[in-house]
């Protein structure tokens, strides 16, 4: 039997296809939600909107300090293991839920899957990247996006043995969702746009949001795109980045749309819609590159550099001259970049290594 941890929407997201496969192919398992973003009842929404199980176990964490909230994890998580004896635990990605599932796991001598190993920043300014490098030291599996991604774990002495290169579940959620999406009905029409007709903005970062210069330098970049192209920017906004804004006093400007956070179907069709997105967000940078949809981040750094390679995505910082030059760079690109991220059959490879290496 396998455990799924998960506890953000990312992983949500990116876990769809792979609890969708077990579903349709009666794969034993059941799921850990850590309930580390936001509260439960919105993440409900989540799986509900996405069509998928609840999970079995809610462990309601909530936000907090990074020892706090990952302590809390490992007590709650590791009772639920014991309990359970799962053959396998997989996680997704780089959060506190991610680091708090392998540790434990490991800890109990359970194998553990990771899924989008060997990411790499190279800036240890970011938790995230704490969080991925440990991961792949105690997984006994990786499942790589990419090649690139696999000689990142390489370089650090990880076994070739454990490393295997899957695509990324990204693509299977963007090409399964977007179909559940469209059922669904058009956001654009709710919010008065037009396809290819206005700018998208996600960035809630915390490097990013909770210092005024470079969030008023963020804001300040996006008034100077619309002042030169006259185009509606839209920004689903963190509450917590609202509130940072108005304790910044950040004045908006005409242009520049706030809405309430929005539902993944319903963001995805504002995505695959855009003009061009700015985001400092490594999902919505894979995710615009699956789509071609053009992308400027609003980082110094990313650990999806294949975005870059292929010509879909261009990094800015939060200097607002640097973020007006790269949207004027990149919202004339020729949307025919090549796909990095694998054929949207990630989940489905996933699932039968492990069955073929008899762990499921």
């Amino acid at each position: 039997m396998m455990c799924i941890i998960l506890g953000t929407r990312p992983e949500i997201i990116k876990m769809s296809p792979v609890i969708r496969y077990c579903e349709k192919n009666s794969v034993k398992y059941f799921v850990i939600h850590t309930g580390q973003h936001y509260n439960y009842n919105m993440d409900k929404l989540f799986f509900d909107e996405l069509k998928l199980p609840p999970p079995k176990y809610n462990l309601n964490i909530g936000s907090g300090l990074h020892g706090k909230q990952t302590g809390l994890m490992l007590e709650k998580i590791e009772k639920i293991l014991i309990l359970e004896k799962p053959d396998i635990v997989l996680v997704e990605g780089d959060t506190n839920t991610v680091l708090a599932g392998a540790l434990t796991a490991t800890k109990l001598y359970i194998k553990v899957g990771h899924i989008e190993a060997g990411l790499r920043s190279y800036s240890r300014e970011m938790p995230e990247e704490i969080n991925r490098v440990l991961t792949d030291h105690l997984s006994d599996f990786l499942f790589a996006p990419t090649e690139k991604s696999k000689s990142n774990a390489l370089k650090e002495g990880i076994s070739e043995d454990k490393i295997i290169v899957v695509g990324n579940t990204i693509v299977d959620a963007v090409n399964q969702n977007l179909e559940l999406s469209i059922k669904k009905g058009l956001i654009l029409e709710k919010l008065g746009l037009k396809k290819r007709g206005y700018f998208l903005v996600t960035a809630h970062r915390q490097e990013n949001v909770d210092h005024k210069h470079k969030l008023k330098n963020i804001i300040r970049g996006l008034e100077v795109v619309y002042d030169k192209l006259r185009l509606p920017i839209i920004y689903p906004i963190h509450p917590r980045t609202k509130k940072m804004l108005n304790g910044f006093k950040i004045k908006r400007f005409k242009g520049l749309h706030l809405i309430e956070p929005v539902g993944f179907l319903e963001f995805l069709q504002l995505e695959a819609n855009a003009k061009l997105v700015l985001t400092d967000s490594g999902g919505v940078q894979e995710e615009c590159c699956v789509l071609r949809v053009p992308c400027v981040t609003l980082r110094e750094n990313t650990e999806r550099p294949e975005t870059l390679e292929v010509g879909a995505n261009m990094l800015v910082g939060t200097n607002s001259k640097e973020i007006a030059k790269g949207v004027e760079k990149m919202i004339n690109s020729e949307r025919n970049w090549e796909n990095p991220f694998g054929d949207g059959k990630s989940a489905e490879k996933i699932i039968k290594f492990l069955i073929n290496k008899n762990v499921l």
